[in-house]
């Protein structure tokens, strides 16, 4: 039907580029499309729908969008008429045409999706058996439910994903949060440096913080402890990322955060060469400490020696002992 079309040049102010009945662009990147156009002229002519205002776009927004822009007054199309299919068939020939060029990024596969069971009314049985598959995901239940999630959430967090290549399970953790919420900890995590296993951390921190001690996520950002590491400037995004982490470690275990506290106070009490260490073990999750030290000479790893040899006699060492014990 598509191939048997006669291309025709419209002219583009007859075409409505406001309505967006079949898009689902989301920050695409234009620039090699651009300069394809530039180079070789338009090679695929766009679909439209006559209708008695004008034409409607089936496919072929960013085209249009980059004919426009380079001031051409007329674009190649083929053209379909008004009745000629129903809006969920020319919005599948809008998703066919597009896989075949260009394919979609997650947020546009999330708002494919959206439009499919809320503006098409397709039976979501029937999106996870047919569309899933052809956007390469797995066609479950959980999968739509994610993506139709993530559909709904703002733009400014959708840019997020597309930037960061948020993963599912994150996804899922964004959209747990209230808009409010989810604003707020975009605000936070921006400003740090954040791999997937980080961001989930975060994430899990947050909503247990505020689950347990039922605070708003915008409490626990505003709290003093981590607004005076975000206002650090000096820190890399690394160790801001590291030390936003510890305050919410504290937040999320304070009886973590009081054997820290006290261990601290312990091994300071000893009075240690700068050059050695004492470590618990992480979280105290587990008995015994560490010792590292750092010399350069011989006569540096003897006094070190001599200062370890004398901790066994001291108080503060045996009660450091027994609270790791």
């Amino acid at each position: 039907m598509v191939e048997m079309k006669t291309i025709k040049k419209i002219p583009l102010q007859k075409i409505d580029v406001l309505d967006e009945t079949f898009s689902v662009n989301f920050m695409p990147d234009l620039r090699r499309l651009r300069s394809s156009i530039e180079e070789m002229d338009l090679i695929q002519p766009v679909f439209l729908r006559e209708k008695s205002s004008g034409y409607q776009i089936v496919s072929g927004f960013r085209r249009i969008s980059i004919i426009k822009e380079l001031g051409n007054s007329e674009i190649e199309s083929k053209v379909f008429g008004e009745k000629e299919m129903d809006d969920f068939r020319f919005f599948s020939l809008y998703l066919h045409e597009n896989l075949t060029t260009r394919g979609f990024n997650t947020v546009e596969k999330a708002i494919a999706l959206d439009k499919l069971v809320h503006r098409f009314q397709i039976d979501p049985t029937v999106v996870i058996k047919t569309f899933l598959p052809l956007f390469s995901l797995e066609p479950n239940e959980k999968i739509l439910n994610t993506y139709l999630s993530l559909a709904q959430m703002e733009d400014s967090i959708k840019r997020y994903v597309l930037k960061e290549e948020v993963s599912r399970s994150n996804i899922r953790k964004f959209s747990a949060l209230t808009p409010e919420d989810r604003m707020v900890v975009l605000s936070l995590i921006s400003t740090l440096k954040l791999g997937e296993n980080r961001l989930r951390e975060i994430l899990t921190l947050l909503e247990e913080i505020s689950r347990r001690d039922r605070f708003k996520v915008r409490e626990i950002v505003d709290r003093e402890e981590l607004q005076t590491v975000l206002s650090q400037k000096e820190l890399t995004p690394s160790q801001r990322t590291e030390r936003v982490k510890k305050v919410l470690m504290d937040f999320r275990y304070p009886r973590i955060r009081q054997l820290e506290e006290s261990f601290e106070k312990k091994r300071k009490g000893l009075n240690l060469p700068s050059s050695v260490s004492l470590r618990h073990q992480p979280y105290f999750e587990g008995k015994g400490m560490g010792i590292e030290f750092q010399f350069e000479t011989v006569e540096e790893y003897r006094s070190i020696l001599s200062s370890l040899s004398q901790l066994a006699e001291k108080k503060e060492f045996q009660e450091l002992i027994k609270s790791v014990g």
